[in-house]
């Protein structure tokens, strides 16, 4: 069976959402006037700005003003020495000049949020007075150097080199000279190697500790568990590997513990995790842990995020999880959980938000203790096991905004409908892949929905026409209906639905003509090609397995998908009018006469497809102005004539015109004439560069979700 696609909510809560410098480093300076000129530092500071290509007339007032404790982003103290440089987000470029060590009063140096290049000075790792060191956010590379054997000690307490291009090992002395460590971010760069394991040797105050999204092997450092002032713990999106270490839970200070997108394996020990009881945030996600989740969770008073999800973890849901009164976000997709949510007793989670249940095997009914948590904001508990009709007792979730029930075995869609109509702040609602066999409810009554953005009835073998009641989703912007059995027309009150930009009626039995309706489709017609969703929608990423998923807005491509029907007619002319169309697809369907010309003039058309149809005629080869096709598919018509080449279409492969016999061409590998005969090997070899040439520009201008989202987008919920 076809899983159906979900959204996923992410918590308002944001992860580990504190200042990188909003920590107590209680820094007791001067702040007082400068009482002399800084003569002495003003030659190392204009070395600075003497390696700058760019600084946006930042540094003007440096070149004109005699007294350096006057100039833009310079702090001196009381006795005219300089203590401070704050230049973030200046838009300065260039490298950071090592002049900057000669500071011997420096005290903090920010320069974040510029376009920084080259290397990072060591002299500013092994300064002998800087205490906050944040250079993230540039373009910095290279290794990091260890610092001068002539340095003792370092009174460095934070460190932000995150969102740079540091690649190399991270080096390991030189935390054995900071003793006053407090903070280090080096998040995002490309650092791999071994974790070092000197964080706490000789510095106990090590507090923040940011190695995430880099390319660290290895297992997890034993030696963490001495940092006995350890609050948050992240290193998540590397290669990591082996247990978590037992020794690492000694840590009782952590709050932030954060590894996910691993390659961690084993359990979850009770009698470790009971011992971390300031743990606000545990993220494991995405790694190889199995066993269950331990009773011991229940200690956790503090816990307000866990993220376990796509592991191998099984077994029924601890009761105990009921006693973390302060959880927000539960995410358990991805495993193999089972047993009846009742186990959990729900009505003691009052301060839950995102519930997140989603390819698991949970069996029974939704537990009725599930209602009481008012500030419930998502719900998705699809692809499991679970049976019933849904409660009239959910419309006390009044800030339930995203609904995700699909591939289950719930029964009664006209019940279901009737009831979260009185939902007033949905916003999403994905009931795919259930209801099997039932009829899609014709009810006029249904006119509630007054926020519904995203409505998606799926692969539910529906039978009926599409209703009425869609017609009053004014605010309705993305429709699947897609795999069902509808049956009649496309009705005309569609244009009506002003915000709709994704229409999905693939694989029904509808019939009749395409309505020019849908030429009157205002979201389609617009001269704009960008969508605009409500922001709320793309908060929700979408899953079509385990571990894909898609959270960016362009992944809706504006679309009009009629595949797999029964429609027939020729394609209207009008159709020039969806401007901003960006996806056709009218494949498996009864379409006959000419292909329009006007289709060429949907520049913004992306996937075109037109096969196993009736057409006959040409190819107009003015489709060779699509220059943004990524798919295009003509194949199983009666189409004649040359197949157009030198252009867009010839970046396709020959199965795209495949089923046309009455085609030639090198594209299908018939020629005509011997004049095109003579021409094989020449066009062969242009056309073949010609297409390499245009998936690389492609690829460079989309990006390489292009690739993916040719692979799956097509398919939508399922």
């Amino acid at each position: 069976m076809q899983r159906a696609l979900h959204f996923s909510f992410k918590s308002k809560v944001s992860r580990l959402a504190m200042p990188f410098f909003g920590l107590p480093l209680v820094l007791l300076l001067t702040m007082a006037s400068p009482a002399t000129s800084c003569n002495e530092e003003k030659i190392s500071l204009l070395q600075f700005i003497s390696g700058l290509s760019h600084d946006d007339g930042v540094t003007m007032s440096w070149q004109n003003g005699t007294d350096c404790c006057n100039w833009e982003g310079i702090t001196c103290n009381g006795r005219g020495a300089v203590m401070e440089v704050s230049l973030a987000s200046r838009s300065l470029e260039g490298s950071i000049s090592p002049s900057l060590g000669k500071l011997t009063s420096l005290l903090r140096l920010n320069l974040s949020y510029n376009s920084f290049s080259g290397n990072l000075p060591p002299e500013l790792l092994s300064s002998g007075s800087i205490t906050v060191l944040d250079v993230s956010f540039n373009h910095l590379n290279g290794a990091l150097q260890e610092s001068h054997p002539s340095i003792t000690e370092q009174p460095l307490q934070a460190l932000n080199i995150s969102s740079n291009l540091f690649t190399g090992e991270f080096p390991s002395t030189i935390w054995e000279k900071t003793r006053n460590l407090i903070a280090i971010n080096a998040s995002n760069n490309s650092f791999q190697g071994w974790i070092p394991s000197s964080f706490c040797i000789n510095s106990t105050s090590v507090e923040v500790l940011d190695l995430s999204f880099n390319q660290f092997s290895g297992s997890i450092p034993a030696d963490m568990g001495k940092c006995s002032a350890l609050r948050v713990l992240k290193a998540g999106n590397n290669h990591l590997s082996g247990l978590l270490p037992d020794e690492l839970f000694n840590a009782t200070s952590l709050e932030y513990l954060s590894f996910p997108n691993n390659g961690l394996q084993g359990l979850l020990i009770g009698a470790q995790i009971m011992k971390l009881r300031n743990l606000v945030s545990l993220d494991l996600g995405s790694n190889r842990l199995n066993g269950k989740i331990p009773e011991s969770i229940g200690q956790l008073k503090r816990l307000e995020e866990l993220h376990l999800n796509n592991n191998n973890m099984s077994g029924e849901l601890p009761s105990a999880l009921s006693n973390c009164i302060n959880i927000i976000t539960i995410d358990l997709k991805g495993n193999n959980f089972s047993g009846e949510l009742h186990k959990v007793n729900f009505f003691n989670l009052l301060n839950l938000k995102a519930l997140d249940l989603l390819y698991n095997n949970f069996t029974g009914t939704i537990p009725e203790s599930i209602y009481s948590c008012s500030n419930l904001m998502a719900l998705r508990l699809s692809s499991n096991n679970l049976h019933g009709q849904l409660s009239p007792r959910i419309v006390n979730l009044k800030s339930l905004v995203f609904l995700s029930l699909g591939a289950n075995n719930f029964t009664n869609i006209t019940n279901t409908l009737q009831i979260l109509k009185n939902c007033r702040n949905l916003s999403s609602l994905l009931i795919g892949s259930t209801f099997k066999g039932e009829a899609i409810p014709e009810d006029e009554t249904i006119d509630g929905f007054q926020n519904l953005r995203v409505l998606s009835i799926t692969d539910c073998s529906l039978s009926g026409k599409i209703p009425l009641w869609l017609s009053k989703l004014k605010n309705l912007e993305m429709l699947f209906l897609n795999r069902n059995q509808l049956s009649g027309t496309i009705p005309d009150w569609i244009k009506n639905l002003n915000s709709l930009f994704l229409l999905d009626l693939a694989s029904n039995n509808l019939t009749g003509e395409l309505p020019m309706a849908l030429m009157e489709m205002p979201m389609l017609r617009t001269e704009k090609a960008a969508t605009h969703l409500n922001p709320r929608v793309f908060e929700l990423p979408l899953y079509l397995a385990h571990s894909f998923q898609y959270r960016i807005a362009t992944t809706f491509k504006k679309t009009l998908d009629l595949s797999h029907n029964n429609l027939t007619g020729v394609i209207p002319q009008e159709i020039v009018q969806l401007k901003s169309l960006e996806k056709l697809n009218l494949s498996f369907n009864g379409f006959s006469g000419e292909i329009p010309q006007q289709l060429s003039k949907l520049t913004n058309l992306q996937v075109l497809d037109l096969s196993s149809n009736h057409l006959t005629g040409v190819i107009p080869s003015v489709l060779n102005n699509l220059h943004f096709l990524s798919e295009f598919n003509v194949s199983h018509n009666d189409l004649e004539g040359p197949v157009p080449n030198g252009g867009q279409l010839s970046t396709f492969p020959g199965s795209s015109f495949n089923g046309n016999p009455k085609l030639y061409g090198i594209m299908v590998a018939k020629l005509c004439g011997s004049a095109e005969a003579s021409a094989v090997s020449v066009l062969s070899t242009e056309q073949t560069v010609k297409r390499v040439a245009f998936v690389i520009s492609f690829g460079a201008f989309f990006g390489v979700g292009v690739i993916y989202d040719q692979i799956v987008l097509s398919r939508y919920f399922g």
